[in-house]
């Protein structure tokens, strides 16, 4: 059956609260520096209140990059679950503002919809308290497996292998895309998700269900166990159809069937705030895999959408990507 998507994304379906911070907010508040957490209601409560003034942004991992994806002209869809509160009404709204297909029906009961409370200090370091709420209750029912196997590629969010039933519902739809011969990517997120879920990612990868990974240097040398990046990605290179990484401001590289790809970083002016830097790096990047470009091209894509989401604050982009995809292939 030929595929009517390029794309099928499951990942969690967060607003972002985004708010400016120094360092010693953090240090009051007992947070790591440029990590993520996950929080209880009661935390995402007390720290909401303390914050300073926010913005309210629709993201999730996933959904950031299929908000660039769009952007691009791809053809995209989302599955992710929301309650049926405010905030879950905004995000279904803005989703589907962005023409993402999404039909993932609302959850009913509590917990309410999933926030992440972004203190961004002025060095563009972004820490994130994230309450997963209705979107760690993503159940296997809710999926739409047409939906899944008329997609070219499935694209599956790292941060929601935590949660039970969304890591049930992501091995359904692994399943549903090997079935319908579609490639499966994967990105892993977070060195603290990896810590807690390195036995299952080794397996999806020894197993060959992962054709497309991404990382950046230190999900993969967390994944692989050792402190050095190249050892990383040896461990790593032959495993997987496509491995990439990015290194920051050093570029990133590709590992595609053992060849090595590399680009550098996408000049910036200004680094804002690195909230969404990755996803949007994946979006630039499948773009063009999705449009046969070599894969020096995917990482240039990938470096300069990754540049622009950089340079503002929010993890979703505000320039038009596909101009700047047109200048960069000019």
């Amino acid at each position: 059956m030929p595929a009517t998507f390029d794309i099928v994304a499951i990942g969690n379906a967060i607003v972002d609260v985004i708010a400016r911070t120094d360092d010693a907010f953090l240090a009051e508040h007992a947070l790591t520096k440029g990590a993520m957490q996950l929080i209880d209601t009661a935390m995402a409560e007390s720290l909401y209140a303390d914050m300073p003034a926010a913005m309210e942004i629709s993201g999730g991992s996933a959904a950031n990059t299929l908000a660039g994806m769009a952007a691009l002209g791809n053809q995209c869809g989302f599955i992710g679950q929301v309650a049926d509160d405010q905030l879950g009404k905004v995000f279904a709204h803005d989703v589907r503002a962005l023409g993402v297909h999404f039909t993932t029906p609302v959850r009913a009961q509590e917990p309410p919809t999933a926030r992440c409370l972004i203190m961004v200090t002025p060095d563009a370091q972004r820490t994130m308290n994230t309450f997963l709420g209705a979107s760690q209750f993503l159940p296997k029912e809710a999926l739409d497996r047409d939906l899944i196997a008329s997609a070219k590629i499935l694209y599956l969010e790292g941060y929601l292998w935590d949660p039970e039933q969304p890591r049930a519902a992501m091995r359904a739809a692994i399943d549903t895309a090997r079935s319908a011969g579609r490639q499966v990517a994967f990105t892993l997120s977070d060195s603290f998700v990896i810590d807690r879920h390195r036995a299952d990612f080794l397996k999806l990868i020894e197993e060959g269900l992962i054709d497309i990974l991404f990382s950046n240097e230190n999900e993969i040398k967390s994944l692989a166990g050792v402190d050095d990046f190249e050892e990383a990605i040896a461990a790593f290179a032959g495993k997987l159809p496509v491995l990439v990484s990015t290194r920051s401001e050093h570029g990133a590289i590709a590992v595609v069937d053992g060849e090595r790809y590399s680009a550098p970083a996408a000049p910036v002016a200004q680094v804002v705030d690195t909230t969404g830097a990755g996803d949007l790096f994946a979006a630039g990047f499948l773009s063009a895999l999705l449009d046969e470009r070599g894969i020096e091209d995917c990482l240039k894509l990938g470096a300069a959408a990754a540049a622009e989401v950089i340079s503002h604050y929010g993890a979703r982009p505000e320039a038009d990507l596909s101009v700047i995809r047109d200048a960069l292939f000019a």
